[in-house]
């Protein structure tokens, strides 16, 4: 009997222990919840600037409107001057205010000031309202995929918005008022206030004079050309600092096409992140840069610079035959050197790279180089392309490799395996933003640039620019030449597969350069997809860069570089 009467005490006592030590701080705020009543205070959201303090996001003031159905005495006359003061049907606010199975219900969002101030001064029992500003663009579609957009509660769905949340968003407060159990206020009681914590503002390494010039240039091909899509990145060279990105065609952020999804979605996906494609004769920058750098090191696959390649149109590997753009009837680059290599773009020299380089040594480079892996940008949704594993790679699919083809990648990846080929052999992480800043302007966080690793040398790196300078100079880049500047790249014109077959008559058409040549400090990657007529990277893509390029002398003021 002692014992069982010592087991219940005990029993008890590890219950009342239990509620009122371990369930205390739960049974607390379950008491809160049923005595009080509370309307939220939202954060301000933090604005979006670019590089040079331009507003890209910002707030514009707007309230939404609570009511508290027990609460409301007349809920007929209550609808009839919400009605009045919101241009909402008093029956659909009838309704509302009448729905007592929940202790508060939104009546109206994002109403305006005035609208707000009249509903105050109705003196309504059991109508609240609180701020809840509405996100506002004033360059409504300039750079939408980059700063992407808000969900209905303000919280960040896409891009910078979505990526960056975290330091937009703030901290919410909030109002609490006293209330008996069915959510009536008690008289004399006054309200608590928690006030709310704006979000952080966010500085953008865009440069909206340099979008706004590229958007300019490629809605213009887009159009002469009646391509499916337009793309362009622009980078720093020195540290991957993303001054542009282009995707045509865009949306209005300040019109979100919310009711369609699939619309919606491709619209504000950022292709040159996200999306992938083969580079054709772009990519041969990296591997001409692989055997330049393997010649200074000594490596025994890599051919002489001086080494004169054969004028034979056509290489037979495993049986496949792989041939040049250019049939070479009419005496076009017949035996050439690297240099003109690159100049006609002749796919069977760089066929002849990648077998000599092997297998081991190329993929080497292309680690380096980052293919196959995500380039580090702070941006969701970065896709690390596609590269055949080492191990199943056959003489065919290496060979093909070498001038752009079984390889997919992002049109980033690529943009910035080029600016690492020519800014010195430095491989940087891309990135979106500069610093996270107070409303009141101190610098709460900086984004340095990042040094991921190397990739060439600074000589190769310096041999291999002159050479894509002669490009633009004296071969398929010449529509991006600009007179008194050095400027310096490389053409591309890719086939489209689709369901594993050539897709005849469908092209990607590119074009990747930057200048100066002796000391990058801007690079455009220029992309057209599905141009009709004519389709080559040298005809629609090059002068596309070279407006840009142009834009960029007039906006900066830089002077002519002695040649």
């Amino acid at each position: 009997m002692i014992t069982a009467i010592t087991f219940l005490f005990c029993l008890f006592l590890a219950r009342f222990f239990y509620i009122q030590v371990i369930w205390k701080d739960e049974l607390h705020v379950r008491a809160v919840d049923q005595w009080t009543r509370e309307i939220p205070v939202h954060a301000g959201r933090g604005n979006i600037y670019d590089v040079n303090g331009e507003l890209l996001a910002g707030n514009e003031p707007a309230y939404t409107v609570y009511a508290r159905a027990n609460a409301v005495k007349d809920a007929g006359r209550t609808a009839r001057l919400l009605s009045a003061a919101l241009g909402i049907p008093a029956e659909e606010l009838g309704e509302k205010l009448s729905d007592r199975s929940r202790s508060e219900v939104i009546v109206a969002r994002h109403i305006s000031k005035e609208a707000a101030s009249s509903i105050e001064g109705t003196a309504l029992d059991g109508i609240y309202y609180a701020r809840d500003d509405v996100r506002m663009y004033p360059y409504g579609s300039l750079a939408c995929q980059i700063l992407g957009f808000t969900a209905y509660d303000g919280s960040g769905t896409t891009g910078i918005e979505r990526y960056y949340d975290e330091f937009l968003a703030g901290e919410d407060g909030e109002i609490l008022f006293e209330t008996d159990l069915v959510g009536v206020d008690i008289e004399g009681s006054v309200a608590a206030y928690t006030h709310a914590t704006d979000g952080l503002d966010v500085r953008l390494t865009l440069d909206c004079r340099i979008q706004a010039l590229a958007e300019e240039v490629m809605a213009r091909a887009l159009a002469d050309t009646k391509a499916i899509g337009a793309r362009a990145v622009v980078l720093d060279p020195s540290d991957f600092s993303v001054l542009a990105m282009v995707n045509l065609p865009s949306y209005d952020l300040n019109d979100i096409p919310r009711g369609d999804l699939n619309e919606l979605n491709r619209l504000s996906r950022n292709c040159l992140v996200s999306d992938v494609y083969e580079p054709g004769s772009t990519f041969k920058i990296v591997t001409a840069a692989a055997n330049i750098e393997e010649g200074l090191r000594g490596g025994a696959g890599a051919i002489p610079l001086e080494h004169i390649y054969s004028s034979s149109r056509t290489r037979s590997v495993d049986g496949t035959t792989i041939r040049c753009w250019s049939d070479h009837r009419n005496g076009k680059h017949s035996n050439q050197t690297l240099a003109e290599a690159l100049n006609n773009s002749c796919n069977p020299c760089f066929v002849d790279i990648a077998l000599s380089l092997g297998k081991e040594t190329f993929y080497s480079y292309l680690s380096a180089f980052r293919f196959g892996r995500a380039t580090g940008i702070d941006f969701s949704g970065e896709s690390i392309g596609m590269l055949l594993p080492e191990g199943t790679v056959r003489d065919c699919d290496l060979a093909r490799i070498g001038f752009g083809q079984t390889i997919a990648v992002t049109p980033l990846q690529l943009a910035c395996a080029a600016a690492s080929a020519v800014n010195g052999g430095y491989y940087y992480a891309p990135r979106l933003v500069a610093e996270i800043f107070s409303p009141d302007g101190t610098v709460r966080e900086r984004l340095p640039k990042k040094l991921v690793g190397r990739t060439v040398s600074e000589e190769a790196s310096a041999i291999l620019s002159s050479m894509l300078e002669g490009v633009v100079r004296d071969g398929s880049g010449k529509k991006a030449y600009i007179e008194g500047y050095r400027v310096a790249g490389k053409t591309g014109t890719a086939q489209k597969y689709e369901n594993g077959r050539i897709a005849q008559g469908k092209y990607v058409s590119s074009f990747v350069g930057y200048f100066p040549a002796d000391a990058p400090r801007y690079l455009a990657l220029v992309i057209l997809d599905e141009p009709q007529g004519s389709y080559y990277g040298s005809a629609v893509a090059a002068p596309c860069a070279g407006e840009i390029f142009r834009g960029i002398i007039d906006i900066m003021k830089l002077q002519p570089t002695e040649v």
